[in-house]
C-alpha cells in the first residue's frame, strides 16, 4: 500500500469534523532533518526512541479506541512521565490474534505504551519502517500535540510483525522539536 493510502486508512479509523492532518508529504529517510531523522528513521520501538530522546519515561493517554472483532485500534498521545508535555501522537491498528491473551489484556487495559508491553513480554518482532512524512497539522493534530494550527512536524508509518506475521499498523507523529 502506498504511504498516502496507508495514512488515510489509519486516520479514517477515527473520523472527525476537524481534519487531523492538513497535508502529508513523503520524505526519503536520507532527507529527513535531524533530530526527526534520529527519532523516526529506524526499525525500533518509538516508545524507546522517545524515552531516550526526551530523557524520560513516557505515559500513554488513550484519546479514542475501537474494537472490530480481533482488530483493536486506538488514537493516543505519549506524554513525558508525570507531566502534561505531549511528545508523540499515534494511531495504532493491532491484530490481537498475533499475541497471547495476557499481552492482549494488557494492551486493552490501556495503561502502558504498546512498545513497552511488547518488550516486557518478549514478543518476537520486526518493525518495518514504511515511510517518513512531513506533516502540516490540521485542527485535530494541533490540539493533540499542543502545536500551532498549520505548524509542521514529522512522523512515520510503520508495520510491526509479531512472530513473523504482520500485526500492527502505526502512524507515529513527533511533537514539534526545536
Amino acid at each position: 500500500m502506498n504511504p498516502h493510502d496507508e495514512l488515510k486508512s489509519l486516520v479514517e479509523l477515527f473520523p472527525s469534523v476537524s481534519p487531523l492532518i492538513e497535508c502529508a508529504e513523503h520524505v526519503p529517510s536520507a532527507m529527513t532533518p535531524e533530530p526527526y531523522k534520529e527519532l523516526l528513521a529506524h526499525n525500533h520501538h518509538m516508545t524507546v526512541a522517545m524515552e531516550s530522546f526526551h530523557k524520560s519515561p513516557v505515559d500513554v493517554r488513550v484519546l479514542a479506541k475501537r474494537l472490530d472483532g480481533d482488530l483493536y485500534s486506538r488514537k493516543i498521545v505519549l506524554l513525558k512521565q508525570g507531566t502534561d508535555q505531549v511528545v508523540q501522537f499515534g494511531i495504532v491498528r493491532f491484530d490481537l490474534k498475533t499475541v497471547s491473551e495476557r499481552v492482549r489484556d494488557e494492551i486493552q487495559h490501556e495503561q502502558t505504551p504498546l512498545g513497552r508491553i511488547l518488550i516486557q513480554h518478549n514478543v518476537f518482532l520486526q518493525i518495518d519502517l514504511g515511510a517518513i512524512l512531513r506533516i502540516t497539522a490540521g485542527p485535530g493534530l494541533s490540539d493533540a500535540l499542543q502545536m500551532p494550527l498549520h505548524g509542521q512536524t514529522f512522523g512515520r508509518l510503520a508495520t510491526i510483525f509479531c512472530n513473523g506475521r504482520p500485526a500492527v499498523d502505526l502512524l507515529e507523529i513527533s511533537a514539534p522539536l526545536e
